[in-house]
């Protein structure tokens, strides 16, 4: 049927995902659009281009495409560069091609955690994915979904494995903003982070691409607005784009994972208070729709829950930077009582709440913390595995969830993750894995029966399972709240606090006391040089090196993948000494300008000793040989890391 353009425009604002004002030019295409009842009405507006003709737009390569560890990061303004973002989209586009991945009628995700260029990255990209063959997009409402989100609605969305992958624009924990930094990686069609061997085919596209496919005429999506559209071109074919509530999927997977009654029960004590901070990220809309409707939370023990483009900015009480750790989580550590050390602050006019936590700005991160009293990530991670079958459902025995047996069959961490991990598991009897930085390495594990129910977590603040492909902030923190409901059944008792918790815990597996420095923004050349000394050392230490320690193992670590045989190499510089004190090295692939070194410093006490010291003091001696080592400061110039945590 013909309608005017103004009728068209009201009725577009009212339904349907396709922007009202991308219509303000005629143009000749059919729209299909799918009310809130179901109900499709056909449209054509007459004269101009075909919505789904395929343009192809010179260009040429950009350097510094590769992405890092977790997918290509740099400034914003880098990204809205003429074609960077393009190129980058196209070249994925290419690799997938390449590999045979069936993207021609298939169905893709495109969302992220809502940091500044957000919502023009999705237009974008939907016109680069249509011209490319893609016949139904899928996006978070606002743009927005979080990095679990993202992977669970690759998995679950409905009926599960719909989608061929998906783009997820996030730089984690990096600032937001203008001046900031944008991040985009690709998911694969399990829903985790692409593997090594498609990124490097994207790299390589990234070397020689010379012309971008887009569909220029494809209408700008309303993204705000929940709904179905159907884009018809004139040869018959048609796009559907679908925006949907951001929660939903990821909320689904959950609820299969816990026990929300027996959480909403603990959430009921008079004694029991709680505290989360979504630092100003995409975490905001799960944190209410989790904690306040479906638990009870009251709405005021959330704070920075609105999603920002900046994630607050400067002004803010952590200055934009949303990363949940003690330096940059100040307003939730500040209502805790925990100082950035994370010694315990005193003199409070109200006690702290009995639980805080914290989500990163994609909200794949973590910070637990109990009153007064800082969880290290190492610990939260060995802490829920040592507790996961009695006190979760997805892992108990007899319930089989998602195909498996149930029970926990394995458990995994990043290499420099202390090893308080590997304690539990020789405890259970069950496999514990040591993988590279970066959650990819997980992913064979994970899609391995017999190694699931699966749990694993890095030191960075993340942790998760089987249930999706990323890490799930939301996860740990549902993760602790079983826990705590589970010793908590009796709320005539008193209440069983997470520094009990975890103090139990060192007196059956001794303390990982465990720490890490970071070097920011140091030259790449000289964090180069300084890692290719310590290769070369390997082997020709002298004894007294190392001053009251003992040298047991020195290497570069390399990972050979059980699943598929694949090598990993020069993934950090390993020092194991005799009393299973560790120290570790290695450039982290997170930053946009320069390197980051990292210093990873553990040192075990067993459950007879010292269990209450302050970690930052124990492993100091250790810190002082690993510099004197690396010769850190004649490398890098620094006398002192950026960050300690």
């Amino acid at each position: 049927m013909h309608i005017h353009l103004a009728a068209l425009t009201a009725l577009l604002m009212c339904t349907a995902p396709i922007a009202a004002s991308s219509l303000s030019a005629p143009s000749s295409f059919n729209l299909r659009l799918r009310t809130g009842t179901g109900r499709v009405t056909s449209m054509h507006l007459r004269g101009g281009s075909d919505p789904l003709a395929v343009t192809i737009k010179p260009t040429n390569p950009i350097d510094g495409q590769k992405p890092g560890t977790s997918g290509l990061r740099k400034k914003t303004k880098e990204f809205m560069g003429e074609n960077y973002l393009a190129n980058f989209v196209q070249s994925v586009f290419m690799s997938l091609e390449e590999v045979k991945t069936p993207m021609k009628g298939g169905t893709l995700v495109i969302s992220g955690d809502g940091r500044y260029f957000n919502k023009d990255a999705v237009q974008i990209i939907a016109k680069i994915a249509v011209a490319h063959g893609v016949s139904r997009l899928w996006i978070g409402q606002g743009g927005l979904l979080s990095t679990p989100a993202a992977s669970a609605v690759v998995r679950a969305r409905d009926g599960g494995f719909k989608a061929f992958g998906a783009f997820i624009l996030s730089a984690s924990h990096n600032p937001g903003g203008i001046d900031e930094d944008f991040g985009i990686k690709y998911n694969c069609e399990n829903g985790g982070p692409s593997p090594e061997k498609l990124t490097d085919i994207m790299v390589d596209k990234t070397l020689v691409i010379n012309e971008i496919k887009s569909a220029e005429n494809f209408p700008t999506i309303d993204i705000d607005t929940i709904g179905k559209t159907e884009v018809k071109g004139e040869d018959g074919k048609t796009v559907t784009v679908e925006v949907f509530d951001c929660t939903e999927d990821h909320i689904k997977v959950l609820e299969e994972c816990f026990d929300f009654a027996a959480i909403k029960a603990l959430f009921a004590r008079k004694d029991f208070s709680f505290c989360y901070d979504s630092l100003s990220g995409v975490q905001g809309p799960y944190a209410k729709k989790v904690f306040v409707e479906m638990l009870g939370c009251p709405e005021s023990a959330l704070i920075n829950c609105e999603p920002l483009e900046d994630f607050g900015g400067p002004s803010s009480a952590h200055h934009g930077h949303a990363d949940p750790n003690l330096a940059h989580a100040r307003a939730l550590c500040d209502a805790m009582g925990v100082a950035k050390d994370g010694a315990p602050v005193m003199g409070q006019a109200e006690e702290p709440p009995s639980f805080g936590a914290a989500a990163d700005g994609d909200a794949d991160r973590n910070m637990i913390l109990g009153t007064r009293f800082f969880v290290n990530p190492s610990d939260s991670l060995a802490v829920i595995v040592d507790n996961a079958e009695k006190c979760i459902p997805y892992f108990k025995p007899q319930k089989g969830l998602f195909g498996s047996k149930g029970g926990l069959k394995a458990a995994a961490r990043s290499m420099p993750t202390s090893c308080a991990l590997d304690l539990v598991c020789k405890a259970k009897k069950i496999p514990c894995f040591e993988t590279p930085t970066g959650w990819k390495f997980f992913g064979n594990l994970m899609d391995t029966p017999k190694y699931t129910p699966f749990i694993c977590g890095e030191e960075s603040f993340g942790t998760g399972s089987n249930h999706i492909r990323e890490k799930d902030g939301m996860w740990a923190v549902l993760a602790w709240l079983s826990i705590l409901a589970d010793r908590n059944p009796d709320p005539a008792q008193p209440l069983v606090t997470v520094e009990q918790i975890v103090e139990e815990h060192w007196k059956t597996y001794g303390r990982n006391y465990y720490g890490r420095y970071d070097y920011e923004g140091v030259e790449l050349d000289a964090a180069k040089k300084m890692m290719a000394y310590l290769g070369e050392m390997v082997g020709s230490w002298p004894a007294d090196a190392f001053g009251k320690y003992t040298l047991d193992t020195a290497d570069n670590f390399e990972y050979l993948d059980p699943i598929d045989g694949s090598l990993s190499k020069n993934q950090g510089m390993r020092f194991i000494f005799t009393d299973g004190s560790r120290i570790v090295f290695r450039v982290s692939g997170t930053g946009v300008v320069g390197a980051t070194i990292r210093m990873y410093l553990e040192k075990y006490e067993a459950s007879t000793g010292n269990l209450t010291l302050m970690p930052l003091d124990v492993i100091k001696e250790l810190a002082d040989v690993a510099v004197k080592i690396a010769k850190l400061a004649e490398f890098t110039g620094r006398d002192a890391p950026s960050l300690m945590t």
